[in-house]
């Protein structure tokens, strides 16, 4: 029969913390019916499970079940009292549950009822007592006890022996509660009559309805007689001793004295039958000396009162041993250090939980008593934000004090130490330590490296070049560090900054998506944003600012505004009175750079046209000026033809160049202060006027003036065309001779064996020392050069991503009509051929196809370099192992010859010619 009763309800901190108290009977089947927690607690059944519901670990028993869902606790196996609790008189069992959301914790005491299953047995099944005949009667024989595991009315209540003339029991209740029989002599004993006694011993308990028993046979034993018995000091002693006390320490000597001699005097010291087992493990007798001693180790905790029964019996015959009983009684030592067991800790605390958050649940324990066994308990944390809070009997939570901080150093994870300390002496303590780690919560937004980036860039940059990377940091962990970047949209001249620049959203890179051009935009400014990916409570984000300024380059070359050229792209005009002086100002050129800086000071020259130095350039102001008179057998038909050239200070440098036709007029030139005009409308434009006080032809009366300057305009139109006209005419002839030419002396062995077979090495040693004339040489392409992959790869500059073609220059001299001076020409690179067969090498030379060669230099067959004492007897090893010009000089040389041969005289020739070569710096050419 199960009963339940509600001990009692606590309210405590930290929520209810109740105890129960259960009664259950010993021996119940599997499933019987202990109570029902949740119900007798008022619990909600249905939230049994959100609450996670459970028992603490430390307390749990295989006897007993809690059913988690409906709060029902019931008998798990069957219960045994007597191997449970032994002889305690309160069996009980303990059970904590605890439920969260508000945590709640509520302690269960079951007490095992015993009932009546065991029946009182002796130690063995045949007990023997030795009496002798001369024993008197009313001596009195202890008698091994029996033993009842079960307690309380149920345990051993009285002995009943066979019942006869000669012996009587007398029952003993012992300081513990124990009975014990006492064989008592009613007659004397003759042992001639009868020797040996048999009787039955009974023991019975006090069970109802029904009693149990246990039985012996005693026998008893009628010796002679040894008429004089041992006697100890006193029937009972008592003895304190430490637990812990090693084994040896000495517990209590005894003296038993026996009035007789000889052997019936000698006394033998033992431990008497009735003796517990645990006893005789623990302690030990000397028999001859009769010291009491420990043997095994003594714990307070599992006993602390000893019973030892002793006793002392001579050597002589029949006889009879005299007892007494040694109460030892064992004294609490601190030996046994606090136990700390935690129920419940959380793996993860919120670093935005409010203060108070429960983080862990643990009780103490100590096993020793009074002093021994209280406990306190205190908390190690440091700066830790916790503290330790008292909840219920030996029971603590570990709280948060207050707020909580990942970022800051050590912050993303706590060892928290507990130590629990007794106050014994000297006081033992124990501590275990938890890991609590604090998770992540958004709350820091990125930041950049600094507020403000300041990225230069140089304009005609590649669209989609890499141009910078900002970068940002997030001091929050996870998805809430995991950062986006992005530009803000906003508007640069009336465009959208996205068709600007662009961003890698992962990394940070920026990409230019346009060319900039720093005479359009010199600097801008935009905003990059790095978002986090945080959820909780919500993203957060950084900005800065990123500012960038346009590098100016040299790309604009100047631009002549001053003297315009006429109509139909005539070179400007400009009258030159025959009788100016020395300073005269013929003209002003003016020019303007859109770049910035060195990139815009420009220095302007004569280019040509003053062979007879007659003019001078101010190279900072531009002012073209007479530095002498012109001479008197000039003819006023020949205009002087001079091309200004303005050039900057860039690296490289770029420079235009325009033409400056000075036209003789007769008259005076006026004094300083005087204005003055020039040759029409030509005159004009020179920039000049009158009031810079310098000297310029004063115009004649009005019609006949106007008359001779459309002559003279028409006379000098009629001279250039036919000039012009002859000068093609020239340069084709000359063009085509020496074509013939230099392809007849490739083909011959002149160039490559080194003998003089041709007129182009015929001429070798005449032409040695003549000076090479810049405008004796052109270099033409030439078409009927078939293209080969092998060849040398070109690099054409001037379009965007700077296309690599595999191309074949072949280059061939043209000699002006003062090419006489100089037999220099520059062999043209053909395509590499693997055969010996030089019929199918036209040009006569061998080229590679790597671009750092360049065409050697051959003048009148030989090749112009350091090693020119060695001209004849080292060509056959130059064949072999070219020398190698500096890609500068070749190009040089390619820009004077294009220059010179009439083909370069415009601006935008010279510009395309300039971008071309520089294409070309980094080429050179092999040839033999």
């Amino acid at each position: 029969m199960i009963v339940l009763f509600l001990f009692a309800l606590l309210w405590m901190v930290e929520g209810a913390l109740c105890q129960l108290h259960y009664t259950v009977q010993e021996e119940q089947e599997h499933g019987t019916f202990v109570g029902n927690i949740a119900e007798d607690l008022g619990l909600d059944i249905t939230k049994l499970s959100a609450r996670r519901f459970q028992t603490a670990p430390n307390s749990r028993s295989p006897y007993l079940e809690l059913n988690l869902e409906t709060g029902v606790l019931y008998v798990n196996e069957k219960i045994d009292r007597e191997q449970i609790c032994k002889q305690s008189p309160s069996c009980l069992l303990h059970l904590e549950v605890f439920l969260e959301n508000p945590l709640e914790l509520f302690r269960v005491e079951i007490e095992v009822l015993d009932i009546n299953d065991n029946p009182p047995a002796f130690p063995e099944p045949d007990l023997t007592v030795e009496i002798s005949e001369s024993a008197t009667p009313g001596t009195r024989f202890p008698l091994e006890s029996a033993f009842d595991p079960d307690v309380g009315t149920n345990s051993l209540r009285t002995y009943e022996i066979t019942p006869n003339s000669y012996f009587s029991l007398d029952v003993q209740t012992q300081g513990d509660g124990n009975r014990f029989a006492e064989l008592v002599l009613d007659k004397p004993l003759d042992r001639e009559q009868q020797a040996v006694h048999r009787y039955v011993l009974t023991a019975v308990d006090g069970g109802q309805p029904q009693q149990r028993t246990g039985t012996a046979l005693l026998t008893i034993r009628v010796l002679d007689s040894n008429d004089n018995v041992p006697a100890f000091e006193q029937p009972v002693y008592t003895v304190s001793l430490p637990e812990n006390s090693p084994p040896g320490t000495l517990v209590l000597q005894l003296n038993a004295t026996d009035p007789d001699e000889g052997q019936n005097g000698e006394v033998i010291y033992s431990f008497s039958s009735h003796i517990s087992a645990r006893a005789r493990e623990l302690f030990g007798i000397a028999p001859r000396t009769g010291r009491l001693e420990v043997s095994g180790e003594l714990d307070y905790e599992e006993s602390s009162v000893y019973q030892v029964y002793v006793q002392a019996k001579d050597l002589g015959p029949n006889a009879v041993p005299a007892h007494c009983k040694v109460l030892v009684r064992v004294l609490d030592a601190n030996d046994n250090a606090p136990e700390i067991s935690f129920s419940t800790v959380k793996e993860a605390v919120s670093e935005a939980a409010a203060p108070g958050t429960v983080v862990a649940l643990f009780s103490v324990s100590d096993r020793d008593s009074e002093e021994n066994g209280q406990v306190q308990c205190e908390l190690l944390q440091g700066d830790a934000p916790f503290r330790l809070k008292s909840s219920f009997k030996n029971y603590y939570t570990i709280v948060t004090e207050g707020p909580l901080d990942r970022e800051q150093p050590g912050g993303d994870a706590y060892t928290l130490t507990v130590v629990a300390r007794d106050r014994g002496e000297p006081p033992l303590s124990t501590s275990k330590s938890i890991q609590v780690r604090v998770s992540d919560v958004n709350d820091n937004a990125p930041r950049f490296s600094q507020p403000v980036y300041q990225v230069y860039v140089s304009e005609n940059n590649v669209p989609g070049a890499y141009i910078y990377a900002v970068s940002a940091t997030d001091r929050d962990q996870g998805a809430n560090a995991q950062l986006a970047y992005s530009i803000l949209e906003s508007q640069i001249q009336g465009m959208s900054v996205f068709t600007y620049v662009s961003i890698n959203s992962e990394n940070g890179f920026l990409y230019a998506l346009r060319s900039f051009d720093y005479e359009q935009l010199k600097e801008f400014s935009f905003q990059v944003e790095a978002r986090d990916a945080g959820e909780e409570p919500q993203p957060l984000a950084g900005n800065a600012t990123v500012h960038i300024v346009v590098v100016d380059q040299n790309d604009n070359a100047p631009a002549i505004v001053s003297p315009l050229p006429g109509r139909n792209g005539t070179p400007a005009r400009e009258a030159l009175p025959r009788g100016a002086e020395p300073g005269y100002l013929v003209s002003r050129v003016a020019a303007v750079d859109a770049d910035d800086g060195e990139n815009a000071r420009l220095t302007y020259s004569i280019l040509r046209g003053n062979e007879a130095s007659l003019f001078r350039m101010d190279w900072r102001t531009g002012e073209l000026r007479t530095a002498r008179r012109v001479p008197a057998k000039r003819d006023p038909q020949r205009p002087y033809e001079l091309v200004i050239e303005v050039r900057d200070h860039g690296q490289p440098p770029l420079s235009s160049t325009a033409a400056i036709q000075v036209v003789l007029v007769d008259g005076a030139a006026e004094r300083p202060g005087g204005g003055g005009g020039g040759l029409g409308a030509g005159a004009g434009a020179g920039g000049g006027g009158g009031g810079s006080g310098e000297h310029r032809p004063s115009r004649s009366g009005g019609d006949t003036s106007l008359d001779l300057t459309l002559i003279l305009i028409i006379a000098l139109g009629s001279v250039s065309f036919i000039f012009l006209l002859a000068m093609i005419v020239l340069a084709v002839r000359c063009q085509k001779e020496k074509k013939l030419n230099i392809y007849t002396c490739l083909a011959s062995d002149c160039c490559l064996g080194c003998c003089c077979c041709c007129p182009c090495c015929s001429r070798q040693a005449r032409a040695r020392k003549k000076k090479l004339s810049k405008s004796d040489i052109m270099l033409v392409q030439s078409s009927n050069v078939p293209s080969n992959p092998a060849q040398v790869p070109v690099e054409e500059s001037g379009s965007f991503g700077s296309h690599h073609h595999n191309q074949n220059y072949c280059y061939q001299v043209c000699l002006t009509p003062e090419s006489a001076k100089t037999d220099l020409m520059f062999l043209k690179p053909c395509s590499p051929s693997r055969s010996t067969d030089a019929e199918h090498n036209p040009c006569g030379a061998i080229v590679t196809g790597y671009a750092d060669q360049q065409p050697d230099i051959i003048s009148n067959g030989s090749i112009l370099s350091s090693e020119t004492k060695h001209q004849r007897a080292e060509l056959s090893y130059l064949v072999d192992r070219p020398r190698r010009v500096n890609s500068s000089a070749f190009q040089e040389a390619d820009i004077v010859s294009s220059k010179d041969s009439g083909h370069g005289d415009s601006e935008q020739g010279d510009s395309d010619h300039d971008a071309t070569n520089r294409g070309q710096s980094s080429a050179r050419k092999r040839i033999c």
